[in-house]
């Protein structure tokens, strides 16, 4: 219960949800779009009459840090897409431009319950002529489409 803790006595203060749970998640966009009737719904008796929104994504994890990368070299790290929702769900990745090295791999189609795999692969590159003698900095927010939202996926590097 919420209104005692675990030793039984009444509570002092109330009990802070993540924002998971409040139905917030903190890289994302929530879409303008009105939901559209006929996609995927359930309805079976457990979901029939709870008013909550039972759908969305959680990347696992939520941001990929790669560290420092040689230049020239190719690097790949795998994130997942969960659906933690009740409806099957389609979602779409906006590529990045080519200048950042970056690449999506994924295989398109609906989420039903389960997940999906998302390879990001990296190609370590300076782009320009000069030599900076040191690390140069790559940062770019991988773009994920979904029906209720946009996910935000941060990607940083260094390439020595």
């Amino acid at each position: 219960s919420l209104l005692v803790n675990a030793a039984g006595q009444p509570r002092k203060e109330k009990v802070k949800l993540p924002s998971c749970l409040q139905g917030r998640q903190p890289n994302s966009i929530p879409n303008k779009k009105i939901e559209d009737p006929v996609a995927g719904k359930v309805n079976t008796s457990s979901v029939a009459t709870t008013r909550l929104h039972l759908s969305g994504f959680h990347l696992i994890p939520p941001r990929v840090t790669l560290g420092v990368l040689k230049e020239g070299c190719t690097y790949a790290a795998t994130v997942i897409l969960k659906n933690v929702g009740v409806n099957f769900s389609r979602f779409r990745v906006k590529q990045p431009p080519p200048h950042t090295g970056l690449r999506v791999m994924y295989r398109p189609g609906p989420v039903a319950g389960l997940q999906v795999e998302l390879e990001i692969e990296i190609f370590a590159m300076v782009i320009g002529g000069e030599d900076t003698g040191g690390l140069k900095e790559i940062s770019h927010d991988i773009e994920i489409l979904t029906e209720t939202e946009t996910l935000l996926l941060p990607v940083r590097a260094n390439i020595l």
